[in-house]
């Protein structure tokens, strides 16, 4: 049995006996790229194996599909990215997808909002932002100033991207500016923003030491691939409890050690009394 494999460091042909199984196929595709977490597609157009749904014991002479003689596509699978739990990991989480994403970028994407809002008023009001414009954007531009999804419309807008945001506890997908040429992924826990990523060296799904300038973090919109498999990413996040309920958590401020109740309360906590430092119990 003879396929052709092709891999982010280029193409092979492998030789197995007709008594392979699937493990011994994904055991030289692992050998081959060098990847160990990896999604196959074949034909065309391109289809997925989708490895994780058959039994690695089967023989490939009994898969529903016939790959000898087809050629073999390896795409490493999505893996996330983890922000610095700063206040600033949504900015931080875009920044590293359309900018450096040092830290450089995080006054300038807040800059970005500030800016915006003070150019839309008849669109960013105070019923919309929940304060005056005004103090919303002196707001913003402190470090300690967590985004939403006010701040994702507006960047997604500017960097005319389009931004999807994974909910992990729900897979809801919310997308900004939805409809252009190319867009981002990120991850929401409830309270935290992290990236997904494709990188083209060996790496568990969140394994995020791994090199991350050679990352690919924008992809053309028409991929719905990997957005699919993000979403399925996110599935394996929400099994682990990567997420927070933010409307049962509690909440700690540092600075007069008042126990708040979900977002909501610690959001009005803020905009009274000035505190933003804040901890989740």
């Amino acid at each position: 049995m003879r396929l052709r494999v092709r891999g982010p460091k280029g193409a092979s042909t492998l030789t197995l006996p007709e008594e392979a199984t699937l493990a011994d196929l994904i055991e030289n595709i692992s050998i081959f790229t060098g990847i160990s977490n990896f999604n196959v597609k074949y034909g065309y157009p391109p289809r997925s194996l989708n490895l994780n749904q058959k039994d690695a014991s089967q023989k490939l002479s009994e898969l529903d599909v016939k790959i000898d003689g087809e050629q073999l596509t390896i795409c490493p699978n999505p893996m996330l990215r983890i922000m610095p739990d700063d206040n600033s990991c949504l900015f931080r989480a875009f920044g590293s997808a359309v900018l450096p994403g040092d830290d450089k970028s995080m006054p300038e994407l807040r800059s970005v909002v500030a800016s915006v809002i003070q150019t839309e008023p008849d669109t960013y009001t105070k019923a919309v932002l929940e304060k005056s414009p005004d103090d919303y954007c002196r707001w913003i531009q402190t470090p300690n100033a967590w985004g939403g999804a006010i701040e994702l419309g507006i960047l997604a807008k500017y960097f005319d991207i389009e931004i999807c945001s994974i909910d992990v506890e729900t897979l809801r997908i919310d997308k900004f500016n939805e409809g252009r040429a190319n867009r981002c992924i990120l991850v929401y826990s409830g309270i935290h923003y992290d990236t997904i990523a494709l990188s083209p060296v060996d790496a568990q799904h969140y394994n995020f030491q791994s090199t991350p300038e050679l990352d690919q973090r924008v992809w053309d919109s028409r991929d719905t691939e990997i957005l699919e498999t993000a979403v399925e990413l996110c599935r394996i996040l929400q099994a682990k409890h990567y997420y927070t309920n933010t409307v049962k958590m509690r909440i700690k401020c540092k600075s007069c050690s008042k126990i708040l109740y979900g977002e909501k309360d610690a959001a009005k906590h803020a905009q009274q009394s000035g505190h933003y430092d804040m901890e989740q119990l």
